[in-house]
């Protein structure tokens, strides 16, 4: 579905992705895992659109995406659950997800969407009519997992899910995300919280210094001593 052909990617005059290649087959969850300064929210936000490669290719669905602009990205089928969450503070949680079904082949489909993000998340349903800034930090990453989820996307990708959450709400948003596998969403995680990522996921990367250090399955990177010290503090 999404396969990263050896991208080169500069911030300016600063290289922040080195000779970068990675794939997410349809259905799955990859995790991407790198500590902060690793380049993780570059890569997403190269695969948004936002920063063009130098060198290489990004292809979605076997199309070349690399120099296309964010919104026709979007259209395409990629969503994001930005790093903050970045909601639209002052408008209300419905106008929040309605926000969120702005592609064409989105809006015909608006009311059964809403209706499957609010079975993800109840208490969404109870303060539809709230304004989204008043929401606790939980919550609010809720309604941006919802707001991506609006625009029925073919591949959903989520940068630092757990980023200021409590244990108990990560875990609650984690067991959300196996729902969403369940149901066949595919998704790329992009986390610092190695654990869940990893016990949610099929396959990672490792990420340092703009470069691919590991790779493999989620139970080879959970075994392996490198990661067990630099990441799950073992």
């Amino acid at each position: 579905m999404l396969e990263i052909k050896a991208i080169d990617v500069f911030r300016g005059e600063a290289q922040i992705l080195w000779n970068l290649q990675m794939k997410v087959e349809k259905g799955e969850v990859v995790t991407v895992l790198g500590a902060n300064g690793a380049g993780k929210t570059t890569l997403v936000e190269s695969i948004l659109g936002i920063h063009h490669p130098k060198k290489g290719e990004i292809l979605f669905m076997d199309e070349e995406i690399s120099q296309k602009p964010p919104y026709l990205i979007t259209q395409m089928g990629i969503s994001c659950v930005p790093e903050g969450r970045r909601i639209f503070k002052e408008m209300t949680v419905y106008e929040n997800l309605e926000m969120g079904a702005y592609p064409a082949k989105a809006r015909p489909l608006l009311k059964t969407t809403q209706d499957w993000v609010f079975s993800l998340f109840p208490i969404l349903k109870e303060r539809r009519n709230q304004i989204a800034g008043t929401l606790s930090g939980g919550e609010q990453q809720m309604l941006a997992i919802g707001r991506a989820l609006m625009s029925r996307p073919m591949l959903l990708l989520l940068d630092e899910l757990s980023l200021g959450l409590s244990p108990k709400i990560t875990k609650g948003i984690y067991g959300t995300i196996r729902k969403l596998h369940q149901e066949g969403v595919t998704m790329l995680l992009i986390e610092q919280n190695a654990t869940m990522a990893l016990l949610h996921s099929q396959r990672g990367y490792i990420l340092e210094t703009g470069r691919i250090a590991l790779q493999g399955s989620s139970q080879e990177l959970l075994g392996n001593e490198h990661i067990r010290k630099a990441y799950l503090g073992m």
